[in-house]
């Protein structure tokens, strides 16, 4: 029994198997005990190293996809948000969507539960083996910009399109860079009908002239965006400032949008102005 038992030691060694190596001794004891039969100790040791290596799996998928820190939809205030239908929700995370490569938008006021909502659909589809990755808006033209000035453009689109489901958050918050309208576009014609997107605006659709600076652009965006898509729209106030709701006034506190902040003004001196005479 003894050498039995050293040759087992050594195979899960040699498999890497540690968490199966630290429960043997306990599942052989509970084997002698009566209280397990040998299928349910051998099931008992391979469930307790698929647990740790799933574990470890998915942690490295969340960080690889920026998924941290992770939500759930068990963790969020449905009863916040009574315009939001649970059961819709629900159904979009047995991720039939990322199948039919379609594309979910979460619209809304900001702290309504977008990002939230987003990631935690993010963190199911990480669970169930699919490849994906989030990212802003900004932080997406910004990196598309840097490759294309350094000639990668094209590798880097191939990067953004080849996960099973690409999260693109907060689109609207901040003003776009000048030809990043193009750049955005380039991307999702790269993944159109190809790959799930799942977009958070705090604009509507048909802001999106004023969001992206650019119409024509922007009603090519949405041709492609709206042709298989799955539309949220979120109203109520924001969950953030719920334990400060007293502080905000009352036209503001349900249904309020807000838009990005005015690009910068020009530094340096005012132009003269003309006299009348000229």
């Amino acid at each position: 029994m003894t050498e039995l038992l050293d040759n087992i030691r050594t195979s899960l060694v040699g498999l890497k198997m540690p968490r199966a190596l630290e429960a043997l001794d306990h599942t052989v004891q509970r084997l002698e005990k009566g209280e397990i039969g040998a299928l349910e100790a051998i099931d008992g040791l391979l469930g307790e190293e698929f647990t740790l290596r799933e574990g470890r799996r998915i942690g490295m998928a969340l960080m690889t996809a920026r998924l941290n820190p992770p939500k759930t939809l068990e963790s969020f205030d449905f009863t916040f948000q009574p315009s939001l239908d649970r059961h819709r929700i629900l159904a979009l995370a047995q991720l039939d969507f990322i199948t039919r490569t379609e594309v979910v938008h979460f619209l809304g006021p900001p702290g309504t539960g977008k990002s939230h909502l987003a990631t935690a659909l993010g963190v199911a589809a990480v669970k169930a083996g699919k490849s994906v990755y989030r990212s802003t808006l900004a932080e997406l033209i910004e990196a598309m910009s840097k490759a294309e000035r350094e000639g990668r453009l094209v590798d880097k689109i191939r990067f953004y399109a080849r996960t099973a489901l690409l999260i693109v958050d907060e689109i609207g918050y901040l003003p776009i860079t000048p030809g990043g309208a193009n750049l955005f576009f380039q991307l999702v014609n790269a993944r159109y009908e190809k790959g799930a997107m799942i977009l958070t605006s705090n604009r509507s659709f048909a802001e999106w002239a004023d969001v992206f600076g650019d119409p024509v652009v922007a009603t090519a965006l949405l041709d492609r965006l709206l042709h298989h898509a799955v539309v949220v729209q979120i109203e109520g106030a924001s969950y953030r400032l719920r334990a400060h709701a007293d502080l905000i006034p009352e036209h503001l506190r349900a249904n309020a949008t807000i838009t990005p902040p005015p690009p910068p003004k020009r530094r340096g001196r005012p132009p003269k102005r003309k006299s009348a005479d000229q």
